[in-house]
């Protein structure tokens, strides 16, 4: 995920993120008249969409979808943003709304109205006047569990984070640097809306003290320090605790052989942020009648039906049906932390920097 998450899929190897991505079927996407014959998506490295859905798309409207991936979501983005005057692309994904207003800030999309926009759940519309950035997809930035270390500890996994500051979780939890991670971010959030302006950074001297491990970004965290990952086991992960998503035990059961019945991971729900991505038409955009239809595709049913298993994340439209995997192993949290774009517009950065000096040095 950028989700950015956005979820960076758990099988990274098996190659899930093509080159030529996006499909759909019907009425899903616009067409193509004239000018440029291939419209680019400029994303984070989790994009991930079936080959027959990209195909499809293709075929219906046209375009040749080329996918250009440019690392984390905050690399992304700031990027994005520094060529926004020849940008890369057309399209802009995995912006999500710990980040949002620096895009919106910086002229980084130009207007647009997504067809099949009316679909999209209210609770995620933003920027309603412009219709600059639409959502695509949300997600749940949690801490996750090895279930098997804390059974073999005999100890109960963490639920909140007031637990994450006992005596009992010293030196068990991983997590993101917030300065350089979409999740790392979150979670610094997660607890700015829960304890407040006053009081978060006294929660995080505490966790400081308690031992959290702050390493530079989810790849890391999740497949190498977690030890209930299947990469954390490979590497001799030693932390049963890390930041990653409510989704990451839906993956877990998915990619491994043979499937297990229950996911090795769980998610201790009082300690989830939601998350939000959007797309946008890029300004300068060279191909904007190509980046349209790429919109309207990216909120369609078909991809937004597609997108869970693919990237690891919910879709946002009122009408699209969640796989069995996802109902079963990752459903959302009920009471997630939030924070409105504009409040987080307004201290993102401070809280960042005070962050880093509490924390890292």
């Amino acid at each position: 995920m950028g989700i950015t998450k956005k979820v960076t899929v758990l099988a990274a190897g098996l190659g899930l993120v093509t080159l030529s991505a996006c499909g759909s079927s019907g009425d899903d996407a616009g067409t193509g008249s004239g000018g440029p014959k291939t419209v680019t998506l400029v994303s984070h490295n989790s994009w991930a969409a079936s080959k027959d859905v990209v195909a499809a798309f293709e075929k219906q409207s046209g375009y040749k979808v080329q996918v250009l991936e440019d690392g984390d979501a905050g690399q992304a983005v700031n990027k994005a943003i520094l060529t926004k005057d020849n940008p890369q692309g057309d399209v802009f994904f995995g912006v999500d709304n710990t980040l949002l207003s620096r895009a919106l800030d910086n002229g980084l999309f130009q207007p647009y109205r997504a067809k099949g926009s009316d679909r999209i759940r209210p609770e995620y519309r933003v920027d309603e006047d412009k219709h600059r950035v639409t959502p695509v997809d949300t997600g749940d930035i949690c801490v996750n569990y090895d279930k098997q270390w804390f059974s073999e500890h005999d100890l109960t996994p963490p639920k909140t984070y007031d637990d994450l500051i006992k005596p009992a979780y010293k030196n068990l939890l991983v997590t993101e640097n917030a300065s350089t991670s979409s999740p790392g971010l979150g979670f610094l959030l997660g607890t700015a809306a829960k304890y407040g302006d006053d009081a978060w950074q006294e929660y995080w001297k505490k966790l400081k003290a308690n031992g959290v491990k702050v390493v530079d970004g989810w790849e890391q965290a999740y497949n190498e320090e977690f030890s209930g990952s299947a990469g954390g086991r490979q590497a001799k992960g030693d932390r049963p605790l890390v930041v990653s998503y409510a989704s990451s035990p839906p993956a877990e059961v998915i990619y491994a052989d043979p499937r297990p019945d229950t996911a090795p991971t769980g998610v201790a729900e009082g300690t989830c942020f939601r998350q939000v991505e959007y797309a946008g038409l890029l300004s300068n955009a060279k191909n904007p009648e190509g980046g349209k239809a790429l919109l309207d595709f990216l909120i369609g049913k078909t991809f937004q039906e597609d997108m869970p298993l693919n990237m690891f994340v919910h879709p946002v439209r009122d009408d699209a049906r969640l796989p069995e995997e996802f109902t079963k192993f990752g459903p959302q949290a009920k009471a997630p932390q939030t924070m409105d774009p504009a409040k987080i517009a307004d201290n993102r950065d401070r809280w960042v920097k005070a962050w880093t000096s509490l924390v890292l040095k």
